[in-house]
């Protein structure tokens, strides 16, 4: 199941950060064809991460889990030139119709939108 998280949709509305952002994918596929769904998905709804600006930097098979206990299928990230870009394509109705087959093909996902942090800068917020 896939549980957006409201609070935090409205924090990345008003993140002030305006650089890029880019977003962690952990998916858990669904038994059957969720898999095959999946890739559908991604076909459809490459156009709509393009049109914003985004682009696939890694995509990734988890394999030998060291630490913690969830396991997943797929591991993704993509960079958007903004959070501002993300929900132009998150909220084009378009979009919304191709995202059903991510719903249909997920069993459970971790969505994260994060920020590039240098060493010093983590460092100095440390103090």
């Amino acid at each position: 199941m896939i549980q957006s998280n409201a609070d935090q949709f409205k924090a990345l509305k008003h993140n002030p950060n305006e650089g890029p952002v880019v977003m962690l994918n952990l998916l858990k596929f669904k038994p059957g064809d969720g898999f095959e769904t999946y890739l559908n998905y991604m076909q459809e709804s490459g156009k709509y991460v393009e049109g914003v600006g985004g682009k696939m930097i890694y995509l990734g098979k988890p394999n030998e889990l060291l630490n913690g206990t969830e396991t997943w299928d797929l591991m993704m990230l993509v960079q958007y030139p903004s959070r501002a870009k993300f929900l132009e394509m998150a909220n084009n109705p378009d979009y919304i119709k191709v995202h059903e087959l991510r719903e249909k093909a997920v069993d459970r996902a971790v969505l994260y939108a994060t920020d590039r942090v240098g060493f010093r800068q983590l460092l100095s917020d440390a103090k």
